[in-house]
């Protein structure tokens, strides 16, 4: 008898833990409003957050004289531009401090029936009373390119990009400050008033033996360093962390700028590249890279490596941020397998820019292919993209990819065909018949 009052007392209690957990689930379901609200929108308006129903067509317009440019990429010029006058070689922008301002563009519109509309759409969204600032935060060491392309393709939605350069490559060698040098000598001067420069001048140490800690502390220096030198955040306003091969697609930023209801933290669906744009590898890259202030200041300790590890619900400030705010935290992703909101494009440079990523790369992915001399060929590496081998000598299959695909690659790209044709068409590709 008494062996049955026990089993059926562990029944009531497992019933009872089972229901607890069911209403759990339901709760943090009513925070994810995205889905929901976003399927009641217009679909002209769904559909232009993530993919643009418009043409994308290359406008292949050779520069004048007839010849066609091929552009060389930024990093292979050395020096850069004109030489840096001593005045401005001495600038301490790793110091500088930047003032996040209010952004007053006016996204939304007042019908005449007096309702507030967003206007690429027809229906009302839910607006916060302004629209949060946007941090995007990344570190660089050659990948110039596409942070030119980050830069035109989300300079409108962020408010500030905070940048990392080291003087040492993430194998601990050491290297010149090009990016830096890039800021001073004009070479972007239209986006430098959006740029905060963090100057990472030392080594860690272990970093040498463990190629993870130097990756590891890269990103922790970036976010701690830039955040502190921010003026002016809000908890509301919004953080996101990307490899500098990882460019967000800008609607999807703009619908974390104006949106409320989304719970945190957040990824994207990024379509994969290899080499360049027209190697599209199957599936898609789902990274956890953003939050709100709030969230990476009392969950994340300012720590950029440990909101990429997705184990948000282990940190010590989780549960009192969680009470804090009223909502339960729920990682969500902008985009899907099949509708991306992004790019990750990797090893995406000419043959020298791989052969620079091989000698750099940080001493833990193994096998370190640049410490292979016949791996750091230049002609085995045109080989690797004509193909789209690996340097293991394997073989992927890949899905077709076509140019006037949707998302096949950041608008800004496809509008500057030429400058950036490295990226968007096979450079060795044999041509069939061809002797």
């Amino acid at each position: 008898m008494k062996m049955r009052r026990h089993k059926l007392f562990l029944t009531l209690c497992m019933a009872g833990l089972c229901l607890i957990s069911f209403l759990h689930f339901l709760k943090a379901l009513s925070y994810v409003t995205f889905p929901r609200e976003l399927a009641s929108l217009s679909p002209n308006l769904v559909s232009s957050f993530f993919w643009n129903n418009a043409p994308v067509t290359p406008q292949v317009s050779p520069e004048p004289g007839g010849a066609e440019f091929l552009r060389t990429p930024l990093y292979s010029h050395s020096p850069l531009l004109q030489p840096l006058s001593p005045s401005r070689a001495s600038e301490e922008l790793h110091k500088v401090e930047f003032v996040l301002p209010e952004d007053s563009t006016e996204y939304f519109v007042r019908t005449k029936a007096g309702g507030v509309c967003f206007k690429p759409g027809t229906k009302v969204l839910e607006k916060p009373p302004i629209p949060r600032r946007v941090i995007n935060a990344i570190n660089v060491n050659h990948e110039f390119d596409l942070l030119d392309v980050r830069f035109h393709e989300l300079g409108d939605v962020v408010d500030a990009f905070v940048v990392c350069e080291s003087n040492f490559t993430a194998y601990g060698e050491p290297r010149p400050l090009k990016f830096r040098e890039m800021l001073l000598n004009g070479s972007f001067d239209y986006i430098r008033h959006k740029v905060l420069y963090v100057f990472l001048d030392h080594f860690p140490p272990g970093g040498r033996q463990d190629g993870w800690i130097a990756d590891d502390y890269l990103r922790t220096f970036l976010t701690r360093d830039g955040i502190s030198r921010l003026r002016n955040l809000r908890p509301d306003d919004v953080f996101i962390i990307d490899d500098a091969d990882e460019i967000p697609a800008r609607d999807g930023v703009l619908f974390l700028k104006l949106y409320d209801g989304w719970t945190e933290p957040f990824a994207f669906h990024m379509r994969k590249s290899l080499y360049g744009f027209f190697w599209k590898q199957p599936g898609t890259l789902e990274v956890v890279s953003g939050c709100t202030m709030g969230m990476l200041q009392a969950v994340y300790a300012t720590d950029g490596i440990r909101l990429r590890r997705r184990d948000y619900y282990t940190m010590p400030g989780f549960r009192q941020y969680e009470n804090s705010t009223g909502h339960i935290l729920v990682q969500w992703s902008l985009g899907s397998p099949l509708h991306f909101a992004g790019w990750h494009c990797s090893w995406c440079f000419t043959p020298e820019g791989i052969y620079f990523k091989l000698v750099s790369a940080q001493n833990g992915d193994f096998p370190r292919w640049g410490d292979y001399e016949d791996k750091r060929d230049l002609n085995y590496i045109r080989e690797l993209i004509r193909t789209g081998g690996w340097f293991d000598g394997t073989m992927q299959e890949y899905p077709p990819a076509d140019p006037k695909e949707q998302m096949y690659a950041p608008k800004y790209l496809l509008k500057n065909y030429q400058r950036f044709r490295y990226l968007l068409e096979n450079p060795y590709r044999k041509v069939e018949g061809a002797g």
